[in-house]
């Protein structure tokens, strides 16, 4: 199954203490649909200027992510300027620049509008709507958002919230939405707001996938080399997507696989500037590092007497 993807298409400036790139290929439609695009197909739906570089879109073609709903109008494309510090847990954002972005309003066609899977980038939640309201019978639906809209815009991110299946977000912007520190205790409000799952995304410590029922961790993986986390979160989604869309059905197994899936797209993503790592990445080291994945987190049962209870555990001191 092909996903549908709406969200930014942008130009980035980023500074962190490893190196500095300006005016790179960036957006959270471009992370999201170059991750996504290594399991299943993609279309983009977005906005650019005049001014936005042709061989951009020659990666993204090359890459068989489908353009069609991308849209060059004139004026100057939506650029952002960050910088990091050492622990590259947060960016300090220096400039932005909505420009053409600013006015973006979709109008799907009718090809885009049957895609079964829809992704919600962190765009107005009112275009979310907007969205929504123009897709035929999408079988899944996932979103993302940020602190921006929750406090801004809370009544229409809930209305659309109320649609989604799934939603991605990170643990501040779960704690905030909710109204919850505990972040057991967010999610499940959440939850009762409409998506079926909830993903929080919790940078180097991991992410977490909440249902009803249960809850599964991620590991982040221990990487010794960490260049740039601009579009980590976008990246994961990808991958989180791309591999829900590819699996076909969606019950508790998948999304487990799905969740391991994001987090090894985000640890890729990281490893270079920009979307460059995408551009080397094969699936080889794509399948390798799911494995390393499994290791991480594997370990044997307790031995059966001690889980029994039939053995004796000696007296401290």
């Amino acid at each position: 199954m092909s996903v549908l993807v709406v969200g930014s298409v942008a130009l980035d400036s980023v500074e962190t203490p490893f190196g500095r790139r300006d005016e790179v290929l960036g957006g959270s439609a471009v992370y999201f649909s170059a991750s996504a695009s290594f399991f299943t197909g993609v279309q983009v739906v977005g906005v650019v200027g005049r001014d936005f570089p042709e061989d951009h879109l020659d990666f993204l073609r090359s890459r068989g992510i489908g353009l069609d709903g991308l849209v060059r109008v004139p004026g100057r494309t939506f650029r952002w300027k960050g910088e990091y510090g050492f622990d590259l847990n947060q960016a300090r954002t220096l400039d932005t620049q909505l420009n053409v972005f600013e006015t973006f309003a979709p109008d799907l066609s009718p090809a885009l509008r049957k895609l079964p899977v829809l992704f919600l980038g962190n765009i107005d939640p009112d275009l979310q709507w907007r969205v929504l309201g123009q897709m035929e019978h999408p079988s899944l639906v996932a979103a993302d958002t940020m602190n921006f809209w929750i406090t801004g815009k809370n009544g229409s991110l809930r209305r659309t919230l109320s649609k989604v299946d799934v939603l991605l977000v990170n643990d501040g912007e779960a704690r905030m939405l909710a109204g919850e520190h505990n972040i057991v205790k967010a999610a499940r409000a959440i939850l009762a707001l409409g998506p079926r799952r909830l993903v929080v995304k919790r940078g180097e410590y991991g992410a977490l996938l909440f249902d009803a029922d249960r809850v599964f961790t991620a590991p982040a993986f221990p990487l010794p080399a960490l260049f740039d986390p601009t579009g980590a979160g976008d990246s994961f989604a990808g991958g989180f997507m791309g591999y829900l869309a590819r699996a076909g059905t969606v019950d508790s197994r998948i999304f487990r696989q799905a969740t391991i899936v994001g987090s090894v797209m985000a640890s890729f993503a990281v490893e270079d500037f920009s979307i460059d790592r995408m551009r080397t990445l094969s699936m080889p080291e794509i399948a390798s590092r799911y494995r390393e994945f499994q290791q991480l987190v594997h370990f044997d049962d307790l031995p059966a007497a001690l889980a029994e209870g039939t053995i004796s555990i000696p007296a401290a001191g």
